[in-house]
């Protein structure tokens, strides 16, 4: 009998290689693919070394992804994180898809894409409107807010004493990429199962930044202040710290979004998919700090 073949785009990023270890553990009849952009990378390499069989698939290269997706029968479609021309970057893999006759496509949206009125959802709605238009069987995957979005400037939190936002006291569903990826990872072998459904994917704990910098200052042992800042501003600060303007001031739509709601959601979709409970804050920030 054939095994399953599944291709991940994006493999090198950080939630595609994580959805290609969870694939990897859960091998069994399954034909794992990497969709890479660069197989000489230390991380493609990294992942052939671990079972995954590499493949040239650049959204940039649209001639690239019909080789790719040959004999593919479950798309892992993971989002581009690239500033501009996300949206055509998909429709060339859904048009390849097609070409190619996949039988499941998986995608990585984010939370609330179809009603959400943060400025990131833009893209990701009119994806969604691609695939469920281009007839191939698909499965949207609405993930929400990563951990990481607040870990990643955790020594600059600590040495500074001070976590930024603007979303008041919005509640954030967090999960982590890891959790988010086991998800997809199931998802895509078992697909026939939950083929045209959508799913919101975000953590059982919602908290505030105020709660985060909280926590934070509880376990490190140093006094951490959640600053509240006005859209524009907070939207400099991330320019400050290297952001492109595009990238800075959608994150900053962001978080004033989630002052109203957007980033909360508490319908535990990812927990049951996953068949256990995400990590609570206390657990996040715990091994954050041992990682230091």
């Amino acid at each position: 009998m054939t095994d399953q073949r599944i291709l991940v785009t994006c493999a090198t990023g950080e939630l595609g290689r994580l959805a290609v270890k969870h694939l990897l553990q859960r091998g069994k009849g399954i034909m794992v693919i990497a969709g890479v952009r660069d197989p000489n990378s230390e991380t493609a390499k990294s992942l052939e070394q671990a079972g995954a069989e590499l493949r040239v698939a650049d959204y940039d290269k649209p001639e690239t992804l019909d080789a790719a997706f040959a004999g593919v029968d479950t798309l892992l479609l993971i989002s581009s994180s690239a500033p501009t021309g996300r949206y055509q970057h998909h429709v060339n893999a859904i048009n390849a898809a097609k070409r190619a006759g996949v039988k499941l496509l998986v995608y990585t949206s984010l939370l609330k894409a179809d009603i959400s009125p943060m400025r990131l959802m833009i893209d990701p709605r009119e994806i969604e409107k691609a695939i469920m238009d281009s007839g191939i069987p698909f499965v949207i995957l609405r993930n929400g807010w990563y951990h990481e979005n607040y870990l990643g400037s955790l020594k600059a939190t600590l040495e500074y004493g001070a976590q930024l936002g603007s979303s008041k006291d919005g509640r954030i569903s967090a999960a982590s990429r890891d959790e988010l990826a086991e998800a997809a990872a199931i998802v895509v072998i078992s697909g026939e199962n939950h083929a045209g459904r959508a799913y919101e994917l975000a953590g059982d704990e919602a908290y505030t930044l105020s709660e985060f910098a909280a926590e934070l200052s509880r376990q490190s042992g140093k006094q951490i202040l959640y600053k509240d800042l006005p859209e524009e501003d907070y939207k400099k600060t991330l320019m400050g710290f290297g952001l492109p303007e595009p990238i800075a001031a959608s994150l900053a739509d962001a978080d004033v979004q989630a002052a109203s709601g957007a980033l909360y959601d508490d319908s535990h979709q990812l927990s049951k998919l996953i068949g256990h409970s995400t990590a609570p804050l206390s657990k996040v920030i715990a091994n954050a700090l041992a990682a230091q």
